[in-house]
């Protein structure tokens, strides 16, 4: 195994205290002789969700001699909470230990930039990789293989059970539901996304009526008591506006990347659209519905003749296309920014709720990490920004729609006067825009996580995602006073020098990889930043992951927005059909230009031995 620098691995530390452990804290020397990775998260973030899921079979493949440690580090106030994240680990099956680090002191420590970040540790304490994004589950596998042949041989490797104790069960009809419908014969249907299935509620919300989904997480058409689901969340029907259907409702299947359809006479569950697989960059981005990969559909509704996608997991919107039975990208370039205009140049920020005007002229977007409402104008699918600047700004504010603001909203919904509600998350609040007055204004509060809303006559039956129950309020004459607060993300500003800066994405291909060439240049970097006049050259695309920028000596804080990829493939020329990777990752890193600060900004997307 080739040698490494010894870099002994920092304390974990968090002021929140430890999660999945029956009350113990946990040491690193209560680690020694285990591999380890830190996973550094966020809930809200779905690349985060993307690694939880990956790193689920690596667990359990090296079960006696591995151990994965959340470190929980938040980017919204919201997720600075305990509950919050206490409730995430839960929502999410997170089964392994977990980390509350509010204030970021472990992320500090280990130098993090991003989220998800990916630090392995050797059973005798020494950092030995760094990997910042999604996809490395195969590349971290083989070192942790390495890993435990090599200390193994020494004499330092731990077998047997880790340090994860398993939470106490919650009982209820519901857990962590994402988004509902109102049926044509009235009653609810609810995705139950904790117990992988849909639910069937009578008029009152809280009779069971029927469970569609076996409840175990799977990906299974068939018979409403065979059928599986992984995490659904959005719902949309389609009753009347799909000729020729077989299925009555469209289910955002997000963690098995998939479109179901569902028949509501019969309870039979059938793919529409996905293929289970996660698409990545250089995929296909249209084609045969079923032979096409997505990614974390989030929401779904029926718009310009389609069923459109909220395509959470690469920051676009996509449409489904029954007749033709297709699928294609319709907005977003997959960078993840809060960015107006054509369609081809707009960027999203993990779009999360969709709903259409009674008139079908706009399609309206809850673009849940810009903390943002969104529209698509019919026919031309032009992108405007209703409420919200950008990635790091949110809080709670009523008033005009340029100055209001909210926080990782999940939902909208239209109501009958044409205003929008808001599912404003993680300000535990419903939220009112109004299109005509151009006002926000808050409709309740206290409400736990609402993921959406659904109307239902002169009342709104809100989703508690949190509080596992549907709500049912009055649409109230005026609004709730809460006291404004505004905040932007506590994450530490990187200190710039002015003048040039040179800015370094370290790639190192996976051990037994090269980059791969087959198709053109096997690298790609695209460089921003907010406020644009930050750099005054050196922003744009290029294949070259060194770039020399130019900062405004005018401009003294701002954010760099950087987006990598490299693509690798097997090295050894003996093998038939090499295994390829794509490997992306998304920075936004705030900087602060000082003549004290750094002249070289490096950003690693994967680290292998040095």
């Amino acid at each position: 195994m080739a040698s490494r620098a010894r870099v002994r691995a920092p304390e974990l530390v968090g002021k929140g205290g430890w999660i999945n452990t029956g009350g113990k804290d946990l040491t690193l020397a209560d680690l020694r002789g285990k591999c380890v990775i830190v996973d550094f998260w966020t809930f809200c973030c779905i690349n985060c969700l993307h690694v939880l899921d990956e790193l689920r079979e690596l667990e359990e493949a090296h079960r006696d001699t591995l151990v994965i440690v959340g470190v929980h580090s938040p980017k919204f106030v919201h997720e600075a909470e305990h509950q919050a994240v206490v409730d995430a680990v839960a929502r999410y099956e997170v089964e392994h230990p977990v980390l509350d680090d509010p204030e970021l002191a472990t992320w500090k420590q280990y130098a993090v930039r991003a989220w998800p970040t990916l630090v392995v540790i050797d059973p005798e304490g020494y950092v030995v990789a760094q990997h910042a994004g999604e996809g490395h589950a195969h590349a971290i596998g083989a070192l942790v293989a390495e890993l435990e042949a090599e200390h193994e041989a020494k004499g330092t490797l731990r077998r047997g059970d880790g340090p994860y104790v398993a939470p106490e069960p919650v009982a209820g009809a519901l857990k962590f539901p994402g988004k509902a419908v109102r049926l044509p014969g009235g009653g609810f249907l609810v995705a139950d996304s904790g117990h992988h299935s849909l639910v069937e509620f009578a008029e009152d919300g809280e009779t069971v009526v029927r469970r569609i989904g076996s409840g175990e997480r799977g990906f299974v058409d068939g018979k409403a008591e065979d059928a599986r689901f992984s995490e659904p969340q959005g719902l949309a029907l389609v009753e009347g506006g799909v000729e020729g259907r077989s299925y009555d409702v469209v289910v955002a299947d997000t963690v098995n990347h998939a479109l179901r359809g569902v028949n509501l006479t019969t309870g039979e569950v059938s793919t529409l659209a996905g293929t289970g697989r996660q698409w990545w960059q250089n995929s296909a981005t249209s084609g045969p519905a079923r032979e096409v990969d997505l990614s974390s559909p989030w929401d779904v509704a029926l718009f310009d003749s389609r069923v459109w996608i909220a395509m959470a997991g690469t920051h676009q919107l996509w449409s489904y296309d029954p007749a033709a039975d297709t699928v294609q990208v319709e907005a977003g370039t997959t960078n993840e920014g809060l960015v107006d205009g054509p369609a081809a140049e707009a960027w999203f920020a993990q779009p999360s709720g969709l709903a259409v005007a009674a008139d079908g002229s706009r399609l309206w977007v809850a673009d849940s990490e810009t903390s943002a409402v969104r529209w698509v104008d019919a026919g031309t699918h032009e992108v405007h920004t209703a409420v919200g600047t950008g990635l790091f700004d949110f809080g709670h504010r009523d008033g005009a729609a340029d100055q209001a603001l909210l926080q990782h909203p999940l939902g909208v919904t239209v109501l009958p006067d044409g205003s929008v509600a808001v599912a404003d998350t993680y300000n535990h609040a419903l939220r009112r825009f109004d299109p005509e007055s151009g006002q926000v204004s808050t409709l309740a509060t206290d409400l736990r996580e609402p993921s959406g809303t659904v109307v239902d006559g002169d009342e709104i039956v809100v989703i508690e995602s949190a509080r596992h129950r549907l709500t049912r309020l009055r649409l109230p004459e005026e609004a709730v006073r809460v006291e404004a607060a505004a905040h932007r993300t506590q994450r530490p500003a990187t200190e710039v020098a002015p003048g040039t800066l040179t800015l370094d994405v370290v790639f190192t291909p996976p051990t037994g990889q090269k980059l791969d060439e087959t198709y053109g240049p096997a690298t790609r970097l695209l460089v921003s930043s907010t406020p644009p006049e930050l750099i005054s050259t050196g922003a744009g695309a290029d294949t070259g992951l060194r770039r020399e920028l130019t900062l405004d000596p005018e401009v003294t804080k701002g954010v760099l927005h950087v987006s990598a990829m490299a693509a690798s493939c097997d090295a050894d020329p003996a093998i038939e059909f090499p295994t390829c990777h794509v490997h992306q990752q998304d920075w936004g890193v705030p900087v602060k230009v000082t003549e004290a600060g750094t002249a070289r900004l490096a950003l690693v997307l994967a680290g292998m031995d040095d």
